[in-house]
């Protein structure tokens, strides 16, 4: 039986960890905190699921909580322009439903089912000399680390990180208690864009307390609405959203008069430096030396804007898996796990780090997609799932000139259709 390390208990890790088990390795994870010390920490992010990420955990059997988290199926999108006007208007239909489930119950969940299932979990942090030790014992060792000196072990690969510096000042909290402004459409998720300002998301999910909303502030650094640096409790965190609400979103405002923190881990600020990191990392010297390969947000880092992390992470977890199985017997050089990562970047990652550079720039082609989306519904709906399926962003959204394409192709869709 080969053996097998994953440092890391996020989406990326984690499911990697089940995979393996269930296809018969014998794997050790290493997670910093146990399934007590996640339930009952500080929310981990936002996490909307769309339907390609869910269908592989469903397959897997990892969809716990699917019969209790809400279903998504849309997206009320709206512009608004100072002094807290709304501009315009428009409905993104999602082909497949939604969910977001939270992650201090995901993960937990999973840390729990990895241990049932006769997975090795060693609960304590590694540093480089402590990794490199894990990975002379095993036969391949992957990291699913994002944050620290562990991450700080992959090259920031220059060439294909758009950004150097946070885009984006980001505020989430998880509240019970947000009114609806059309009960008979939910659950549904809002968006609300702020030029020169930022963005709002609010999404229906599952905590502990059963369903919730999450509010994520995207806020341009040292803007109005870059008021969550210093990282306030929960209670005073919404008191400043409700502040910000009123001036800019007052329709908004009315909505959460009765909105409540989930509990007191609810809150989340700071702030994220999208990155891509060269996959692989080399520890120690001469015939001792050992590769190590990186996955998930040790690898690719996105700002939330466009909800792709864990995504990402569920879709790399089944890349790897899969190569890992179909390699065999074979061992784990460093070119193969080169090879494994080039492959996923091809064929996804790329896409992630493309459409969310867009979502955070949003060039005038990408102001016309959203403007034309108020229009057609058929915008809106391809606007939409390219949220869950990125690379189609490569076929309409990556060039002025293919955007103007679809659009114009819409346009004459529709005149015909008047037509006949």
């Amino acid at each position: 039986m080969r053996r097998i390390a994953v440092v890391g208990a996020g989406q990326a890790g984690l499911q990697l960890a089940l995979g393996l088990v269930a296809a018969g390795y014998e794997v050790t994870l290493v997670a910093e905190r146990t399934p007590e010390q996640v339930r009952g920490g500080r929310v981990l992010s936002t996490q909307a699921m769309f339907g390609p990420a869910l269908r592989i955990e469903a397959a897997a059997g990892l969809d716990l909580w699917a019969a209790e988290a809400p279903s998504v199926h849309a997206v009320r999108g709206a512009l608004t322009v100072p002094p807290g006007v709304q501009a315009l208007e428009f409905t993104m239909t999602l082909d497949e439903p939604a969910q977001s489930v939270d992650q201090r119950i995901k993960l937990a969940g999973w840390l729990e089912l990895l241990a049932g299932r006769g997975g090795r979990i060693e609960y304590r942090s590694l540093d480089r000399d402590g990794l490199t030790d894990l990975a002379r014992r095993h036969e391949l060792t992957v990291v699913a680390a994002g944050r620290g000196e562990l991450a700080g072990l992959f090259e920031r690969d220059a060439a294909r990180s758009p950004f150097d510096r946070p885009q984006r000042a980001l505020s989430c909290l998880y509240v019970h208690g947000v009114g609806s402004p059309d009960p008979a459409t939910e659950p549904r998720a809002r968006m609300h864009a702020l030029p020169g300002l930022g963005e709002l998301y609010l999404q229906p999910a599952l905590t502990h307390s059963g369903p919730c909303s999450i509010l994520l502030w995207e806020a341009l650094p040292g803007g109005p609405l870059d008021v969550f640096g210093d990282a306030p409790a929960p209670a005073v965190q919404l008191a400043r959203i409700r502040t910000l609400m009123r001036e800019h979103l007052p329709w908004e405002a009315e909505l959460w008069r009765e909105a409540e923190p989930t509990d007191a881990g609810a809150g989340l600020s700071g702030a994220v430096t999208p990155v891509v990191r060269r996959p692989v990392a080399e520890l120690g010297a001469g015939v001792g030396a050992v590769h190590v390969l990186g996955i998930g947000d040790a690898v690719v880092v996105n700002d939330p804007i466009a909800g792709q992390g864990a995504n990402s992470a569920a879709r790399a977890a089944q890349a790897y898996l899969q190569a890992i199985v179909e390699h065999g017997a074979a061992p784990f050089t460093a070119d193969w796990m080169c090879r494994t990562a080039e492959r996923f970047w091809r064929r996804h990652a790329r896409h992630t780090v493309a459409f969310t550079a867009a979502m955070l720039t949003v060039p005038d082609h990408v102001q016309a997609v959203f403007a034309a989306a108020a229009e057609h519904d058929a915008v809106a709906r391809r606007l939409a799932n390219t949220y869950a399926e990125p690379s189609d962003h490569a076929a309409w959204l990556a060039s002025p000139d293919l955007t103007a394409a679809y659009l114009s192709e819409v346009r004459a869709d529709e005149t015909d259709g008047v037509r006949r």
